[in-house]
């Protein structure tokens, strides 16, 4: 009888440790675009996912949406539900500041990710972002550097209103109400979608307007824009008619570039996971957190000095 209590009570510890265990297990919610949108995302969310695991100790509820209603109503949702932290990268720049000032309410810190959001910045405790306005920048300022006699432009933008289609768009708007030479022939949001922007340059070719740029704000989008060329039988890249523009640096769109049938390539680096954790640790700690903004290191690719220790070393995805 005693021997049968000693192994009794024994189960009961292992029982509490690893109850204990589980509610000691930082609990996030994750609030980002759907990994279909790109593959700089799907990245970007395994790169999350990799972080944010039980083995890790965390439990982590995700919800994914490129409608910034729907992300919205999400973000209130894991405050409801008591998350320990709220994770954001936003659809669109505007429209948090309700949730936002909810979750300071509740005591939940707030680390935006990917992605500004337009708010007062007491209202996140930190933000781990790529500078979407210096890709831009980046961008025309090798566009520049081409001295071409003229540009003509497709421009093709993402999903309007988010950061990333706000930051690469500005740099091109503000060169070409500069410069008489520089000539928007079409600028259309695609949404991050390859199909649409191959009908986008498909409707230019067949309108017979003359255009020499595709200034895509994503890879996928410049591949399907590459795919209307190569339809019209239009050379592209090095030595062809059109200079081909992405962003992203997919390692298959590097080999592009590469292989010199696009000309350039932006970073945008998807990996912020395990610098958002650390701030947490800091914070679980009891400590604080010292930088509140961190902006990650990128830059452009040409394919007149890309090599492929760059792929190999930058590249996303296979």
């Amino acid at each position: 009888m005693k021997k049968f209590a000693r192994l009794f009570i024994a189960l009961l510890l292992v029982c509490i440790m690893t109850i204990g265990a589980a509610a000691a297990e930082i609990t996030v919610g994750i609030v980002n675009n759907p990994p279909s949108e790109s593959g700089y995302r799907e990245a970007n969310v395994k790169d999350f996912e990799a972080v944010f695991s039980s083995e890790n100790g965390y439990t982590a509820k995700t919800f994914y949406s490129l409608k910034n209603d729907e992300q919205l109503s999400a973000a209130q949702q894991f405050i409801t539900d008591g998350v320990d932290y709220l994770l954001i990268s936003a659809a669109e720049t505007t429209g948090w500041d309700a949730v936002l000032a909810s979750a300071e309410e509740n005591g939940i810190p707030v680390f935006l990710f990917d992605r500004m959001i337009d708010c007062d910045e007491s209202l996140y405790a930190a933000a781990v972002v790529s500078d979407m306005a210096n890709q831009g920048k980046l961008a025309v300022e090798w566009l520049i550097a081409q001295n071409l006699t003229e540009y003509k432009i497709i421009h093709i933008q993402g999903a309007m209103g988010s950061d990333a289609q706000i930051g690469r768009t500005g740099a091109l708007d503000k060169q070409v109400a500069e410069n008489d030479n520089w000539t928007i022939v079409v600028q259309q949001t695609a949404t991050w979608d390859e199909a649409e922007a191959k009908k986008i340059v498909e409707s230019v070719i067949n309108s017979k307007e003359d255009f020499n740029i595709i200034y895509a704000e994503n890879d996928g989008m410049a591949r399907g824009a590459v795919a209307a060329l190569d339809d019209a039988g239009i050379t592209h890249g090095v030595n062809g008619k059109v200079i081909v523009i992405g962003f992203d640096c997919n390692r298959w769109a590097l080999r592009e570039v590469l292989a010199g049938t696009w000309n350039y390539d932006g970073q945008c680096s998807p990996f912020q996971a395990q610098v958002i954790s650390d701030m947490i640790k800091i914070l679980e700690e009891g400590g604080t957190i010292e930088t509140k903004l961190v902006i990650s290191e990128e830059k452009g690719f040409d394919a007149a000095t890309i090599t492929q220790a760059d792929i190999d070393q930058y590249g996303l995805g296979e």
